[in-house]
């Protein structure tokens, strides 16, 4: 088969440090959960229960509040003993329940209760969505409901992408999932489409794992969708919209396909939308890749949300000495946290904690003009003069760059700018051109 790759830019990029992918182990329920109130992209959701009140395992704790925003439950049963808030290095200000689990649990351990779905209609299908608070689990959190809804102006048709792309070694924890969940990936993938009414299913996968595409095309027939593969590059940031899109259109005018818009999700998404309509329950774990130089035994773990990083770490083995840096997510694009008692959220693919030596004690020197940022930009934007003109320093010549152009004029083209990260990973004098062009963005320069 064909294999489709975006024609320009890119790295690849390769993590020793990364856990094995053969297999998961299931991490240890925590006596204390902190369950916060924003794990999606809009607005805190309402608490509805207060401390010292119960929860069972399951039970809505915080409900979703206008566009964005989503429905939060317990991951455990116990009483609430307290609330507490706390500001992340980004400027996040987060409020979260805490769950000390005690009594019995209504989900793990039992059978579960399956229903059938298959005549239900793409309103009733998104309201369970909805319900249970699911959100895109690779991303920045958008509840799957509103993208549903923002796809009822969408023109027909609409192809269903299930994004199982690993440029990224960081994403382990998705690719177990894929081996280990298949069928329900590829149920959710069933539900999603009939409840998006999009006519084609494309699983797009990297050309490493055609055999695991098969299985899914095989999976995919029991629901009598039509459905296609498509292999693309394993370059670095291959699954980013922009550059799949890139690839799938390409693969559209070559095969004489017509896909029309892309409902693009991830295999977490899927599963836990499986696990929404088929067996009504909420998200309360996830597959999270952790390791890093600092972590003793690097391994992907299915961790309940609400549990604290530093119990995820513990899992692992603790630390093999003190670590510099902690990053929730891909070294690339993750955050960096400061407090161990953070907790897991819908979102947290990642967890790793990096020692000096991996995080690298130079500092940022003056540019020397060699142009790499500019080789590997998969947009074609030049980052060291975009760096120059938003103000960034150590560019080694005036502000506004070799060029002289206003700052007012580069506005629409740091617009272009996705942050994949690519221009700082090469950058020989250790620049943060991406993080100063998106913060550029942010600020409306």
């Amino acid at each position: 088969m064909k294999v489709y790759s975006f024609p320009r830019g890119g790295i690849f990029f390769e993590d020793t440090r990364v856990p094995d992918r053969s297999s998961s182990e299931t991490a240890y329920l925590p006596a204390l959960s902190v369950i916060p109130l924003i794990q999606h992209t809009g607005g805190r959701a309402y608490p509805i229960v207060s401390v010292g009140d119960s929860v069972r395992e399951g039970m809505l704790i915080g409900r979703g509040q206008g566009m964005g925003s989503t429905n939060i439950h317990a991951t455990v049963p116990g009483r609430v003993v307290r609330m507490v808030s706390w500001k992340s290095p980004d400027g996040l200000v987060n409020d979260a329940l805490v769950i000390r689990m005690e009594g019995r649990f209504d989900k793990l351990g039992k059978a579960e209760e399956v229903s059938s779905w298959a005549d239900l209609s793409p309103f009733v299908l998104q309201r369970l969505i909805s319900e249970f608070g699911v959100v895109e689990m690779d991303g920045i959190g958008r509840p799957v409901a509103d993208i549903l809804s923002a796809l009822r102006s969408a023109g027909d048709p609409l192809t269903l992408v299930v994004r199982c792309v690993f440029d990224d070694p960081w994403l382990a924890a998705d690719y177990v999932l894929c081996r280990e969940r298949l069928k329900a990936v590829a149920e959710g993938s069933a539900i999603i489409a009939r409840a998006a009414r999009a006519s084609r299913v494309v699983f797009a996968l990297s050309h490493r794992e055609k055999d695991l595409g098969a299985l899914f095309l095989a999976e995919a027939g029991n629901y009598g969708l039509t459905a296609s593969l498509v292999l693309t590059g394993s370059r670095y940031p291959q699954r980013n919209r922009r550059e799949l899109e890139l690839v799938l259109r390409d693969y559209e005018k070559k095969e004489g396909v017509k896909l029309g818009s892309l409902l693009i999700l991830g295999p977490a998404t899927l599963a836990a939308i499986h696990d929404a309509v088929k067996l009504k329950k909420p998200i309360l774990d996830r597959y999270v890749a952790v390791g890093g130089s600092a972590v003793k035994y690097p391994k992907v773990i299915k961790v309940r949300i609400g549990t604290r990083i530093g119990e995820v770490f513990a899992e692992c083995g603790g630390f093999v000495d003190r670590p510099k840096r902690i990053v929730i997510g891909s070294p690339l694009l993750g955050r960096t946290v400061a407090d161990l008692d953070e907790p897991v959220i819908k979102s947290s693919y990642a967890v790793f904690a990096m020692l000096e030596s991996q995080v690298g004690f130079s500092p940022p020197r003056n540019c020397i003009g060699c142009g790499e940022c500019r080789t590997v930009c998969p947009v074609g934007l030049d980052p060291e003069e975009l760096f120059k003109r938003v103000g960034g320093k150590k560019s080694g010549g005036k502000r506004s760059g070799a060029g002289g152009g206003a700052i007012g004029s580069t506005h629409g083209i740091l617009n272009e700018c996705h942050g994949c990260g690519c221009c700082e990973v090469v950058c020989p004098s250790r620049l943060p051109l991406s993080s100063v062009i998106l913060g550029a963005v942010a600020r409306g320069i």
